[in-house]
């Protein structure tokens, strides 16, 4: 009788809880407010040490922590200075990509990042689902929603206020990652066995300790830190069949349990700038997704694609603004470390990004162009002036003469996790003509599960 007692107690203070908290922020958030930064000063009335713990993290710099990159010393590495193969880079062009930045105002490189009313609390705990920025306003809050509202009825983060910036990275829905989309809003388990066969939050995963978010992207990968590993939750050697356990010295277990990206929507795997600026007609693929933007010039997209594997140990290397490239080969804007012998290397599943982007044919590096505002390429269709601006930002020359070369990305693959019985067969790897991995380009002579490959470090380590 006791214990059923405080189990009732337990369930009911889980009900009541959220609901004390909500009724105390109505009490003590009244408004109104003249701006939001007004609203994250009240928040840190009671929250003063998150203001200190939030300016302190990757998500609100954009960088990670200061590290030794050959050919650059040291310095800090992340979002915020990182070159990629959608919208190119942040620099320049702040307002538009700012608009998913957890701050309020970073407009220009003058923005004031030890200032926590700058603090955007609303955008990952709105629970009334009204929240909304404006995708052009530098991580302003749109006009017409109701601040004070939303500001009384604050709690936990969701996947919808984690996918609000997470699943449009790259300028709309499943663009950029492959495995993040608004599919995951409501997800079948048929989709990801976590988020729709057992109703995870994004923090399930990715757990927070003092609004440290545990989850490696490009700044992390580049200092090889701050991973989710699924082995945080499941034991290492998981299968009933021995055989099965042996593969994890060597293989991810993302490789075998996410056959395919682009599961949910459709996600961009070619983007080629050389061709925007022209006047045609834009078409549709048999997604219904747009093949052409005057604005962005030629997309390809894909739906249920086969990765692309690669040995990777947690760490890359990156191409850094004013690196010398060679136009003849595509430029590597990553590079993945970790190869057979490497014993911290397993063979993980990426997202191969490829397209073309603008180079300074003088210079030998890549341009960081300005895109956005009044004397931006969206508005003069000038690659010239676009370049010349860009550049000044970033404090390199451009020498007038610009073309595009070829580049490529690699993105990890870690969400859509389908049910286990659609995971990775025998022959999908081993099969002798029709398998997925290429032995020899991995490092082994032959198939290793022929009994003859090398097992020095591979499928045959155990």
């Amino acid at each position: 009788m006791k214990k059923h007692f405080f189990l009732l107690l337990i369930v009911s203070f889980l009900f009541v809880a959220p609901c004390l908290a909500q009724d105390e922020h109505k009490e003590n958030i009244e408004g109104p407010f003249e701006s939001p930064q007004e609203i994250t000063e009240t928040c840190l009335t009671c929250h003063e040490e998150v203001g200190d713990d939030i300016m302190k993290s990757r998500h609100w710099n954009w960088l990670g922590e200061e590290s030794d990159f050959p050919g650059h010393g040291k310095m800090r590495f992340g979002k915020q200075n990182i070159v990629n193969n959608f919208c190119v880079a942040v620099y320049s062009n702040w307002p538009r990509c700012t608009s998913c930045h957890i701050g309020y105002g970073w407009k220009d490189n003058s923005f004031d990042f030890s200032d926590p009313n700058n603090i955007d609390c609303l955008v990952c705990h709105d629970q009334t689902g009204t929240y909304k920025k404006v995708p052009t306003a530098a991580g302003m809050p749109a006009e017409n929603i109701d601040l004070v509202n939303i500001a009384q009825n604050v709690g936990a983060s969701s996947r919808k206020t984690c996918g609000s910036c997470h699943f449009s990275g790259g300028g709309a829905d499943g663009v950029k990652h492959g495995d993040l989309d608004a599919t995951l809003l409501k997800p079948s388990r048929e989709l990801d066995v976590h988020m729709g066969g057992q109703d995870f939050s994004c923090t399930e995963c990715h757990t927070t300790d003092s609004h440290q978010i545990k989850g490696a992207s490009h700044g992390s990968m580049a200092q090889g830190v701050n991973h989710v590993s699924c082995e945080d939750c499941h034991d290492s050697e998981p299968h009933e069949k021995e055989k099965l356990n042996k593969h994890s010295s060597a293989v991810a277990c993302e490789t075998c349990h996410i056959p395919e990206y682009g599961r949910g929507n459709p996600t961009k795997t070619w983007w080629d700038w050389s061709t925007s600026g022209q006047d045609r007609e834009s078409k549709k693929d048999e997604y219904g997704k747009e093949t052409f933007n005057k604005k962005k010039g030629d997309f390809t997209w894909g739906k249920n694609v086969i990765p692309n594997y690669q040995w990777y140990n947690g760490k890359a290397d990156y191409y850094q603004i004013g690196d010398k490239i060679n136009p003849k080969y595509p430029v590597k804007l990553n590079r993945l470390n970790g190869y057979i012998a490497d014993p911290n290397a397993k063979i993980y599943p990426f997202k191969k990004m490829t397209g073309k982007q603008i180079y300074d044919k003088k210079n030998k590096y890549l341009i960081i162009p300005h895109l956005f505002g009044k004397e931006g390429f969206w508005k003069t269709w000038d690659w010239d002036l676009a370049s010349k601006i860009g550049m000044e930002t970033v404090g390199l020359d451009y020498s007038g003469e610009y073309d595009f070369v070829e580049t490529e990305m690699f993105i990890p693959i870690a969400h859509m996790v389908p049910p286990k019985e659609k995971a990775l067969k025998c022959w999908d790897c081993h099969h002798p003509s029709k398998g997925r991995l290429d032995w020899k380009a991995f490092g082994y002579p032959k198939d290793p599960m022929s009994g003859k490959g090398r097992a020095s470090n591979g499928l045959l380590k155990k």
